[in-house]
Parts: C-alpha cells; sequence; structure tokens
C-alpha cells in the first residue's frame, strides 16, 4: 500500500507543481494560489473598470505599467477614466500588489525591463497566442482585441481558454 502511495505521489507531484507554477511570458500568469492571480477580487477594480471593459488581471502586466495606467487615467486610451484620489490610488495599490513581479516576483518573459508596455495586446504572449487561430469572423465579433469577454466567456472567472 506504501508503495502504491509513494508512486501515486511521484505522479500527482508534477502535476500540482505545473498547476501552481507562474507562466514565464504571462500567458497565465498564475502564482502559488493557481488562478487567483487572473480573477479581479477588488471591488473598487470590479466597478471602476469593467464600467468599460473587462476588469483585466493585474497578473496581465508588470508593477511599472499600472503605475503609468494610473497615473494618467485622464487619457485612458482617448477617454476620461479619471477617479477620486482615494479610489484611483486604493485600485492602484490593488494592481501593483498583484503584479507579476510584486514583492520580488518574476517580471513577464518578452517585456524588457525598462519597457513599460501599456496595452496588453501589444504583449508578445497576446500577440502570439491571438495571431494563431482567430478568424475575421471572432475579430468581427469582439469588435476590439481588448474586448476579451466577447471571446473568452470565463474572462471575468479568470478563464480565458477558448471557448
Amino acid at each position: 500500500m506504501r508503495i502504491r502511495t509513494l508512486a501515486l505521489a511521484a505522479l500527482l507531484l508534477p502535476l500540482t507543481a505545473f498547476s501552481l507554477a507562474a507562466d514565464e511570458d504571462g500567458e497565465e500568469a498564475e502564482r502559488e494560489g493557481g488562478r487567483a492571480a487572473m480573477v479581479v477580487t477588488h471591488a473598487a477594480t470590479k466597478a471602476e473598470c469593467s464600467a468599460c471593459h473587462i476588469a483585466y488581471p493585474a497578473g496581465f502586466l508588470p508593477v511599472r505599467s499600472w503605475r503609468a495606467i494610473m497615473t494618467t487615467l485622464e487619457d485612458h486610451f482617448g477617454e476620461d477614466a479619471s477617479l477620486d484620489e482615494t479610489t484611483r490610488a486604493d485600485i492602484e495599490a490593488y494592481l501593483v500588489a498583484n503584479a507579476p513581479d510584486a514583492s520580488g516576483g518574476r517580471p513577464l518573459r518578452g517585456v524588457d525591463p525598462s519597457a513599460t508596455p501599456l496595452r496588453i495586446t501589444e504583449l508578445a504572449w497576446f500577440t502570439r497566442e491571438h495571431s494563431r487561430e482567430v478568424s475575421q469572423s471572432m475579430k468581427d465579433k469582439a469588435k476590439s482585441m481588448s474586448n476579451c469577454a466577447a471571446c473568452h466567456s470565463g474572462a471575468e472567472r479568470g478563464v480565458f481558454e477558448d471557448d
């Protein structure tokens, strides 16, 4: 019995480690909490950001990017997304604390440490993933590549597999 248990543990351990490991190129941007980094749990972030688009998981961008985005909300990709200072600072703190490189975490592979990407849609992992099998009809349906929920019905729950 003990040998069977050890054999089963030996088989399951790599799977457990895989499911909890951070994907180096940001595709899943998971941390030790599994899918936790892919789900926005902060009420103010969910409310304010999802007023125009899904509230993007903090794991999609590095700390420096979230800081840059949150300090230029008066011109947020051509829109005025200004917030009162308390709300803005609260959301920024949440995004920064949960970015993949927060607290000494690993930087996103493919993102130059001196670069500050502002668009998730321009990151290497995103363009690679979405250039493979994204048909014109899917692009027409989404209207914008930033409209994750148009094609990924589980996006709000941190699930971005193909639907």
